[in-house]
């Protein structure tokens, strides 16, 4: 496994993990690539120049809509700490937008 890779589900599994399957070991066995299709997205939207707020939003829907899981009171916490943490270890730098 590449070092972005293992980045990315530490990413996932320690801030995001929507479904709460992380443990003290961390995740359940064959359960490491669960998050990756969501956060190389979420990865792409930011490389693109997507806002933090829209990532956030897109993983928020992932979570409510596609897993089913409804609207957690702390979701968008967790999306915005997920994004910034992608942010910060991509080294991925927001575009400045002029008025």
């Amino acid at each position: 496994m590449s070092n972005e890779l293992a980045e990315l589900r530490d990413i996932g599994w320690s801030i995001w993990d929507p479904i709460s399957l992380n443990t003290d070991t961390g995740p359940p066995e064959g359960a490491a690539d669960e998050y990756d299709s969501y956060l190389l997205q979420a990865r792409r939207m930011l490389r693109a120049g997507r806002p933090q707020n829209q990532v956030a939003d897109f993983l928020m829907e992932i979570e409510s809509e596609h897993m089913a899981l409804g609207h957690a009171p702390d979701a968008r916490d967790r999306a915005m700490r997920t994004v910034q943490a992608l942010q910060r270890v991509f080294m991925i730098n927001q575009p400045i937008r002029l008025a």
